[in-house]
């Protein structure tokens, strides 16, 4: 029996909605079989906990979710809360304390969901984005001086280093290999030669090392065309913290929603948990209508197994996901009039039919 001691945090607006589903569907793929074990710690860490203590975690925070084999994270953020306290509070935090330099999105298009693509299908849309994690524009660096004078000042310096870009665009290139050989790496070389110019040229050197991967350089704005008119040509694509967060919201939208879009933000060499979580964000706006789609979470729970050597159990959650939108139970973003609830319902529905034909 694997038995794994996953910490929970719902976070804040739908988070609280859609991990009861995640968590519901990882507890009946353990159930199928498979010698799995879940203990899941719920910790009530996010904006609330913020407007009641100051903090969007507690001081020892860190130390706590060291102690996990994961984390299984909803969403951050409310109006009330200024954005860079409860992004920076919490999960950046625990990303860049961790070491998750890797945030890793896949865009698939679901079998019965319509695309905004006119035409496209799950065959056209099936990429993966590999988004550096911890430095460069989300590093921190920078400030405001003379605030609230004529001649104030901002600055926002991004920090690139040798040795987060390659280990980023190495671990891109180990992921092409394992798929279909193909990798478009992403910058924007020609208005940023300083920062980009390391990015290209780690890249051609990384590119040595796989002369049986066919790699590319696409500046961004490029790509971001490319995703809309040609989606199909792409494979996996490398990026920095800011280009691939950007970009990986348009493929969750070429996907009928930033519903479906999960991610993980993994520490390779397991030396910290990694953290799972899908990347909408606490869209407080719908929060308590029961409405929000809840695939991004428990697709994300799916790769939370994947990360932890359960194979099996992982591509058991997708198919169960595949065959759910296949069978058009979807929630309103995706055109359907599926609960919340009804959503995760379907999904443990298809698992347990599955398991019944294909006994484990």
């Amino acid at each position: 029996m694997n038995e794994y001691h996953i910490a929970v945090l719902p976070g804040d607006g739908i988070g609280n909605e859609v991990m009861p589903e995640g968590l519901k569907v990882l507890e009946a793929v353990a159930e199928i079989g498979g010698g799995i074990h879940f203990q899941f710690e719920h910790f009530p860490w996010g904006c609330d906990y913020y407007l009641k203590s100051g903090r969007m975690m507690p001081l020892d925070g860190l130390k706590i979710l060291q102690a996990f084999d994961a984390i299984y994270f909803g969403a951050v953020g409310y109006p009330s809360v200024p954005d860079p306290i409860s992004l920076r509070g919490l999960r950046l935090n625990i990303c860049q304390s961790f070491e998750q330099y890797i945030c890793l999105r896949p865009s698939h298009l679901l079998p019965g969901v319509k695309s905004p693509l006119r035409d496209k299908t799950p065959a056209d849309i099936d990429f993966v984005v590999v988004r550096e994690n911890t430095e460069g524009e989300y590093s921190g660096a920078g400030g405001r001086s003379h605030t609230g004078l004529p001649g104030e000042v901002a600055t926002q310096t991004a920090v690139f280093t040798r040795k987060g870009v390659e280990r980023v665009i190495r671990y891109a290139f180990d992921l092409a290999r394992s798929r279909r050989q193909k990798l478009a790496s992403v910058s924007k070389s020609n208005a940023q030669e300083y920062i980009f110019g390391l990015w290209d040229e780690i890249t051609g050197l990384v590119a040595k090392d796989y002369p049986d991967v066919a790699v590319e350089r696409v500046l961004v704005d490029a790509m971001a065309a490319r995703m809309v008119l040609k989606p199909e040509s792409l494979d996996v694509i490398v990026g920095s913290n800011l280009h691939a967060d950007i970009l990986t919201d348009l493929g969750g939208a070429i996907c009928g929603s930033l519903g479906v879009a999960p991610s993980g933000n993994i520490n390779p060499e397991k030396d910290y948990p990694s953290m799972f979580e899908p990347t909408h964000g606490s869209a407080v706006d719908i929060y308590g209508k029961g409405i929000a789609n809840p695939i991004a979470m428990i697709w994300s729970g799916a790769m939370m197994l994947e990360h932890l050597g359960q194979q099996a159990a992982a591509d058991r959650i997708v198919h169960a996901i595949q065959t759910t939108t296949a069978g058009g139970v979807l929630t309103p973003d995706l055109g359907g009039k599926a609960s919340t609830s009804q959503v995760g319902d379907a999904i443990v529905s298809a698992l347990r039919q599955e398991a019944e034909r294909s006994p484990a």
